[in-house]
């Protein structure tokens, strides 16, 4: 269960966050400032910090500057009214991962947090194996035996991503968030375009297949164990 830290010290907010956030099945752990999210840090470990940026005392950006300076890698979105392009910047050059706007849609917020987590855990573990075949995320490689097949960083992380979750099916909305990001100027086609060279470059491979679901996206069928 993948443990959510929660930044934000308007009561009601903090509050139905937490709650949707515990029905998706997530452990969350609530506070209501920087300093208490500082404190929070030093006695858990957090899979991911969910952070308000206009915060009495410590506000967002000295939260995430001080996690940053620590070397923690912790995946952290921003939610707050703060939504121009130089608030942005600033995010993003110190390090936050995701940012949204007040206010917020509930539910692209959940979608958000699946994506920052699936994002982590491939640059956590780095490699997946399939029976015999190895996708390695530092150099955007799939190898079977001798043969090995080197792809496009956005062919590689879709591969990826579906094979993170074999046999889910995985919504084309899904997977432009994720991999393209939310505001992408690409469209579906873009997706199927990506998905038939992989069908190509792997057609033969005995040990997985992608799968269109009509009218819904795309899963992986694994015909051999996970490694």
């Amino acid at each position: 269960m993948a443990k959510i830290l929660l930044v934000e010290d308007d009561a009601d907010l903090n509050e139905m966050i937490r709650t949707v956030l515990e029905n998706q099945g997530f452990d969350v752990l609530a506070v209501g400032s920087g300093e208490a999210a500082l404190e929070a840090l030093d006695q858990h470990h957090v899979d991911l910090m969910i952070s308000d940026v206009m915060m009495p005392g410590m506000d967002g950006f000295s939260l995430l500057s001080e996690i940053r300076q620590a070397n923690m890698t912790t995946p952290v979105l921003f939610i707050t009214v703060k939504g121009s392009y130089e608030d942005k910047n600033r995010g993003f050059s110190i390090g936050v991962d995701d940012y949204m706007v007040k206010p917020i849609d509930i539910k692209e917020l959940v979608l958000r947090v699946n994506a920052l987590l699936r994002r982590a855990k491939i640059a956590c573990e780095r490699q997946l194996r399939i029976a015999d075949v190895t996708l390695d995320a530092d150099t955007l490689t799939v190898t079977r035996g001798k043969e090995t097949q080197t792809l496009s960083p956005k062919e590689f992380f879709l591969l990826y991503k579906l094979f993170s979750y074999p046999g889910r099916v995985f919504t084309r909305f899904e997977i432009m968030s994720e991999i393209w990001g939310y505001d992408s100027e690409s469209d579906e086609k873009t997706i199927n375009v990506h998905v038939s060279k992989l069908r190509a470059r792997f057609e033969g491979w005995p040990e997985f297949e992608i799968q269109t679901v009509r009218g819904l996206g795309y899963k992986a069928v694994v015909k051999g164990a996970l490694g």
